[in-house]
């Protein structure tokens, strides 16, 4: 947990639903029933590990996702701190310290130089953009489309002295709500992940983005090794989507030929491989995530075919340039 503005796991669990309405909206995430609540989808019905569509979880993709971080923001910040990602951990360095070290390879791929203008595409409550606006000297933009992770975000830029320096802006990265060629660099830290349609997405970062400008980005990913007709990886691929919020979970190829397709130059890539009623359930889902990018991210043995892949990923990072005539 953060101690910058710690918050108690329950005094937060649920975002801005009320402690009286958690345990519904678990139903609306989770339950795998036929019916429908009255305003709204069901949340684990979206997922296929309990049978649900892809094309469903596509199309309601902002219900989703915000039904998704308001229940598991507290969580993540509890248990995680502010920065809601994965890094490379070495022998003998914190999770704080590589968590850092990751942001800061960020800012030094982008080659931030101090008062530039940068964006976070899908930025959560801010934890990157305070540390690459702190270690780059720029002015950090975080782009968010849930309310509470905003609330909490500018909750924490107030305390760290960072509210002149860095905002946030409410809005789908779909459409983002920013004149073209606005910003010096664009990056999103295994966000994007969440948007419907890459291609589209990548399209918003291109145009907002200055001629000439790079974008860098964590993706999550299936890898090549992925078998879609192996029970045993559509499981895992299945938790992951479920416990991640997450309408599909494209392949490593996918993400790059979206980038192109978006108008980027790829310059570079690589693998860097007491709460309320209803709390419990948040924290299964979550359990269940963590087993599957455990599981996915792990070379395994498949008892069919005997043999070891790894098939996920959830830092394939690159580094892409919009053209001087984009």
């Amino acid at each position: 947990m953060s101690k910058t503005g710690a918050l108690d796991l329950a005094s937060g669990l649920g975002g801005k639903i009320s402690k009286e309405e958690v345990k519904s909206a678990v139903d609306e995430y989770v339950s795998e029933s036929e019916q429908l609540v009255v305003g709204g989808m069901m949340y684990e019905k979206y997922h296929g590990y309990y049978g649900g569509k892809e094309e469903s979880r596509k199309s309601n993709y902002t219900d989703m996702v915000n039904k998704y971080y308001d229940l598991a923001t507290s969580f993540y910040e509890y248990g995680w701190g502010e920065s809601f990602h994965f890094a490379h951990r070495w022998i003998g360095e914190s999770l704080r310290e590589s968590i850092k070290r990751h942001e800061h390879f960020l800012a030094l791929q982008l080659g931030l130089k101090p008062g530039m203008k940068v964006l976070d595409v899908g930025c959560g409550i801010g934890g990157p953009l305070r540390e690459i606006a702190r270690f780059s000297l720029t002015s950090v933009t975080g782009l968010n489309n849930n309310e509470y992770q905003i609330s909490r975000g500018k909750e924490l830029n107030r305390l760290a002295g960072l509210s002149g320096t860095c905002d946030f802006v409410k809005a789908d990265f779909m459409k983002m709500p920013f004149s073209d060629n606005t910003f010096d660099a664009v990056y999103a830290i295994e966000a994007t992940c969440h948007a419907p349609d890459p291609v589209g997405c990548y399209k918003e970062i291109y145009r907002v983005l200055k001629p000439g400008q790079c974008f860098a980005v964590y993706e999550w990913c299936i890898t090549d090794h992925y078998d879609p007709n192996n029970a045993t990886h559509k499981r895992i691929k299945d938790e992951i989507e479920l416990g991640n919020g997450l309408p599909d979970i494209r392949s490593t190829q996918q993400c790059l030929q979206a980038v192109k397709d978006a108008g980027f130059e790829v310059k570079a890539l690589e693998y860097i491989g007491l709460a309320p009623q209803g709390s419990e359930r948040v924290s299964n889902f979550l359990e269940k995530a963590a087993e599957g990018l455990v599981e996915g991210g792990n070379i395994h043995s498949d008892e069919d075919s005997n043999y070891r892949k790894e098939i996920f990923t959830p830092m394939y990072f690159f580094l892409a340039r919009k053209p001087l005539s984009g």
